[in-house]
């Protein structure tokens, strides 16, 4: 059975957003005549990148539950009211085949209504310990599209399918870029090259943990392709414009990622669950630092769920700005542990998570 009209829902960061696109794309491929609508959270990042991407969508007044006492939490039942009955006349007017949560505000209303509507749904869960938005839909959802093993602990066993999380396919494919890489970055293919980083908006604790220690891994012949993020950017380049940066690629944000990836030999990353996937893909030695600033500190568990298999090393935020860059030392030097971390995080990969899910689509709408 063709799959003619699609609702995917959420968004709020990159880690949401990309797979979101991903499946929009995959569904595309596979039946060119589908129209895909788009539901995202008025004011987030979703409602540039996806047009951008070619695809329509609709926002909606929606915000999260603030932890500190504020004005805008007195708010949230009229955004949650609003939203709910928006939601419910988009899904009537659309007539959606199936409707897909990714994550991010704009999911639980739109869930909801096309659940109370009997339209199929599907749950998009990225990371190793789920919200609780998810958690609370997962109980009238059709089927939730998984990418670790264990989550029956969270979610109702018949309705998980492990699926993986989709990727960028463009950024993973970097076989034979090698040495394109280093021309592109203009470095030297005979140093090892480092590629650190934090996510489109960056990661403070990455930037200072190598801002001060350029020296140090100039000293050790070390190169960097250093995504420093857009908050930071600008700070970061005035602390080094006194410095010598030969070997050091900093910007803001890195366009050919998958040159990037091909040309590092270790990879310092945060431990978003779009990331992790990618990384499992691209299978080079990797060194996690998970942010604490997200909800129930879900990275930490992304990143062990790695970790314990010894297929990532992790260092702990808090401590970073100290032993970072010392522990990525002793792994460069170490080729025993680089090729074991290597081997091991590409057992950990799941490809095609896009068809898969394509496939689940089409067992619930047949």
């Amino acid at each position: 059975m063709s799959i003619n009209k699609v609702i995917v829902s959420g968004g709020g960061s990159g880690g949401h957003i990309f797979p979101a696109i991903a499946i929009a794309n995959k569904i595309k491929e596979e039946n060119p005549q589908a129209d895909i609508l788009f539901i995202g959270a008025e004011g987030k990042m979703e409602m540039t990148k996806v047009p951008a991407a070619g695809y329509k969508i609709v926002g909606l007044w929606i915000s999260g539950f603030q932890r500190r006492i504020t004005f805008k939490n007195v708010l949230l039942p009229f955004k949650v009211l609003a939203s709910l009955l928006k939601a419910r006349k988009i899904i009537k007017n659309f007539n959606p085949d199936v409707v897909i949560g990714v994550g991010g505000y704009a999911s639980a209303p739109t869930l909801k209504i096309a659940s109370m509507l009997n339209i199929p749904t599907i749950v998009q869960e990225q990371n190793s310990f789920p919200g609780k938005t998810n958690k609370i839909l997962s109980k009238n959802v059709t089927k939730i599209c998984v990418a670790y093993e264990g989550l029956e602990k969270f979610f109702p066993k018949e309705k998980i399918v492990i699926t993986g999380n989709p990727v960028r396919s463009q950024v993973v494919k970097i076989d034979g870029l090698r040495q394109k890489g280093f021309e592109y970055f203009k470095l030297d293919p005979n140093k090892k090259t480092v590629l650190v980083v934090g996510g489109s908006l960056g990661a403070k604790t990455l930037n200072e943990s190598f801002v001060h220690q350029i020296a140090r891994l100039q000293k050790e012949d070390i190169q960097l392709i250093w995504q420093s993020g857009s908050y930071q950017y600008e700070e970061m380049l005035e602390i080094t414009s006194s410095m010598d940066m030969k070997g050091i690629v900093l910007t803001k944000f890195i366009n050919n990622m998958e040159l990037a990836y091909a040309a590092a030999d270790v990879i310092v990353s945060r431990a978003g669950a779009i990331a992790i996937s990618e990384l499992c893909i691209i299978g080079k030695p990797t060194i996690l630092v998970p942010s604490p600033n997200v909800a129930e500190d879900h990275q930490t568990k992304n990143a062990m769920a790695l970790v314990k298999d010894k297929a990532a090393i992790l260092v702990k935020d808090v401590s970073a700005r100290e032993n970072l860059v010392s522990r990525l030392l002793k792994l460069l030097s170490d080729s025993q542990e680089m090729e074991n971390l290597s081997v091991n995080i590409k057992q950990k990969a799941i490809d095609n998570a896009d068809q898969r899910i394509i496939n689940v689509i089409n067992n619930i709408i047949d």
